[in-house]
């Protein structure tokens, strides 16, 4: 039934009844037939009415009633962009902002469900293409070496170099996509709220480039390439633990030793910035992020062509590694153009 019916047959029903008190009274002589008439002709006359203002009034609610209910409609049919005029009584006006509310966050889940089905397509893909290259690699030296046509000595030991340095390529692939979900699991809301009731564990700056600088005095070497240091008096204590701050450093350092050119330097600085944070900076000399990619370069398996093919190695994975690092201890990364030509990558995290 009808809210207009509802309402009328509510109306009818309490002007009957005071007919029939009237007709009562008139009968056991309480009224004269005068009282009767006019009481009578009153009660009929202000039901009329009443019947009126009800039809009227009822008319803007039934039609702010319907609005919500085709735009529910509307939701269901999967249109997450329907929304209804906020017009008609108070209570049916707060009742559409919140139906329009409830629109504006659906549509926006479902944008961030649709970006993340693009981008697990787009992983699934990247990673397709990344583990077929070292494995079509793997299998046609390991097939020239199984089938033994090859006589010298010294192209033997170049296929059996390719194929470690190959495998080593697939591990680190691997390795990196199981920091990524690892990561991915930190972020699920019941570890994010396991996070902020424990105490976050501290690392001093020094003591991990102290550790970490070791492993790539080789590898610079080999490109001659210097490491220049750059740390201010006061001992900078980062509220990050040791490992994922080493990690951050680490991916930033390779990339950019990577990419820097025979002769140039690679600048490691920290800073104390207001705000009780820490800032470090990566800088090489290197053909440089142009400015139109740096809002991409953290994405996964993202590569800038000029500087990041997957011919000069990389997966495109330790940026966005590090980006995921830096952001669990509430801090940010970025790059920006070196002063002298080249990237600097930079990060802050929350000072102990």
């Amino acid at each position: 039934m009808k809210l207009r019916v509802y309402l009328l047959s509510a109306n009818i029903a309490s002007t009957a009844v005071i007919v029939v008190l009237l007709l009562v009274f008139y009968r056991f002589m309480l009224l004269s037939e005068k009282q009767f008439l006019w009481l009578s002709v009153v009660s009929l006359s202000a039901g009329l009415l009443s019947v009126a203002l009800h039809f009227m009034l009822v008319r803007p609610v039934e039609a702010a009633v319907k609005r919500i209910g085709e735009g529910s409609a509307r939701v269901a049919d999967g249109d997450f962009g329907a929304r209804v005029p906020l017009v008609g009584p108070a209570e049916l006006k707060a009742l559409a902002s919140q139906f329009n509310e409830m629109g504006w966050k659906l549509e926006a889940s479902f944008k961030q469900l649709q970006a993340a089905e693009g981008a697990r397509r787009e992983l699934v893909a990247n990673m397709a293409h990344d583990l077929r290259t070292p494995l079509a690699s793997l299998q046609a030296y390991a097939e020239a070496l199984e089938d033994g046509v090859l006589q010298d000595e010294a192209i033997v030991r170049r296929y059996i170099g390719t194929i470690r340095s190959e495998s080593v390529r697939l591990g680190n692939l691997i390795r990196q996509l199981f920091e990524l979900s690892t990561l991915d699991a930190a972020e699920m809301p019941g570890a994010l709220r396991r996070r902020e009731t424990e105490q976050p564990e501290t690392s001093l700056l020094e003591d991990v480039l102290i550790e970490l600088l070791p492993r790539f005095a080789p590898l610079a070497e080999a490109g001659s390439v210097a490491l220049d240091v750059r740390m201010p008096e006061r001992t900078l204590r980062c509220a990050m633990p040791s490992q994922p701050l080493q990690r951050v450093i680490q991916n930033l350092l390779e990339n950019a030793l990577r990419h820097s050119p025979a002769g140039g330097v690679v600048r490691i600085e920290g800073e104390q910035l207001t705000g009780a944070m820490v800032r470090i900076t990566v800088s090489d000399q290197g053909q440089g992020v142009p400015e139109a990619e740096r809002t991409r370069i953290f994405e996964r398996f993202y590569r800038v062509d000029r500087s990041r093919t997957r011919n000069s190695g990389g997966a495109g994975l330790g940026l966005s590694i590090a980006k995921s690092l830096v952001e669990q201890a509430g801090g940010r990364i970025g790059v920006d153009c070196g002063k002298a030509g080249g990237s600097t990558f930079w990060f802050t995290v929350p000072a102990a």
